[in-house]
């Protein structure tokens, strides 16, 4: 069982490539990215998606923006490298990975002042490719902690697409299911549709699929009818920045599920890489909420399905408080309550 690579750096051609994910299901679409400019558009359109994969397309997108820079002077260099990760950082506000791939790439320049501009480009490099291969590691220690939790015959539910499209090929939230299936286990899953733009339906349930879990697509309006009807035994679901007192950034429509969780008593997770786990911040209340165009919702996919001229507020992001949350799956362990000392713990 192995899910489709959804970016990778292509060695002979020197560019990055990734899935177009705003194509999928109808169509699988790679997508050769040369220069920033590309990179930065496919961030902002989707194209790519999901915290960890943006953070490894950012650092991608880092080394195509400083491919060309000519000079052997350090210091404007270093300003090239600024000004793109500046640029980048501008894209999506709200996944935090972006922000610590850039600055990753950042730190490592500093730290090596003393090496030529051409040496820097190399060192670069090899640190994007670096964080693919973490990735992959991350993704899968997740995997195998969160399939302990997981039992034969058990349906579990999703919200939106924290799998390996969201990552570099393994994802958050599916990667538990995965090894569960690869133990010998029989999980099906409830993939949540996420409206408005259905990244469970479209992109959830297509990479199931792909790899022969079984999956049901429901609307997100029919997530308290399966868990009333004990058909669901956990739910998991990925996330996009994590405070340092558990409260957790996820696609618009989690809080709803979380809360439903806790009325109908099915246990919630969250499969968080640490990468996406932001000690600077106290709370929920100061992860900022990304909100994107209304026309988003107004024509969904090109038509128009909201009267002209009718307010419209489209937040890509809620937060759910840490109330809601039964433990974090990371690739250090399971974190379970009180958050603010166990999440404190992995960084020690």
């Amino acid at each position: 069982m192995i899910p489709v690579k959804t970016i990778e750096w292509a060695a002979d051609a020197q560019v990055a490539r990734l899935i177009d994910q705003t194509l999928l299901p109808n169509e699988l679409s790679y997508i050769a990215i040369a220069d920033v400019e590309t990179m930065w558009e496919a961030i902002k359109m989707l194209r790519v998606r999901g915290a960890p994969a943006i953070g490894i397309a950012a650092a991608m997108g880092m080394v195509l923006a400083v491919r060309q820079h000519t000079g052997a002077d350090y210091a404007a260099f270093k300003q090239a490298v600024d000004e793109a990760a500046a640029y980048l950082n501008t894209s999506r506000p709200t996944a935090v990975n972006l922000f610590w791939a850039t600055a990753r790439i950042q730190t490592l320049v500093q730290a090596n002042a003393d090496l030529a501009v051409p040496s820097l480009k190399k060192l670069m490099l090899d640190e994007a490719i670096a964080m693919v291969e973490e990735d992959n590691a991350v993704c899968k220690a997740i995997g195998e902690h969160g399939a302990a939790l997981i039992h034969d015959g058990d349906s579990w539910l999703t919200h939106c697409n924290a799998g390996g499209l969201a990552t570099a090929q393994w994802g958050t939230a599916t990667a538990p299911i995965y090894i569960a299936t690869a133990m010998g286990k029989h999980v099906h899953v409830f993939a949540d549709e996420t409206r408005p733009l259905l990244q469970g339906a479209r992109l959830t349930a297509w990479e199931l699929q792909q790899v022969g879990v079984p999956v049901t697509v429901i609307t997100d309006n029919m997530a308290a009818t399966v868990m009333s009807q004990s058909k669901v035994n956990g739910v998991i679901v990925g996330t996009d920045r994590v405070a340092a007192n558990g409260d957790f950034a996820n696609k618009i429509g989690t809080l709803g599920v979380a809360i439903l969780a806790r009325e109908f008593g099915v246990p919630f997770y969250v499969a968080a890489p640490t990468s996406s786990i932001d000690m600077s911040l106290a709370s929920g209340d100061l992860i900022p909420i990304e909100e994107r165009k209304p026309e988003e919702v107004t024509h969904g996919f090109g038509r128009r399905t909201v009267p002209e001229g009718v307010n419209v507020y489209n937040p890509a992001f809620d937060v759910t408080p840490h109330k809601y949350v039964t433990a974090f799956i990371t690739e250090k362990g399971i974190v379970r309550a009180p958050f603010g000392e166990g999440l404190a713990q992995l960084f020690a």
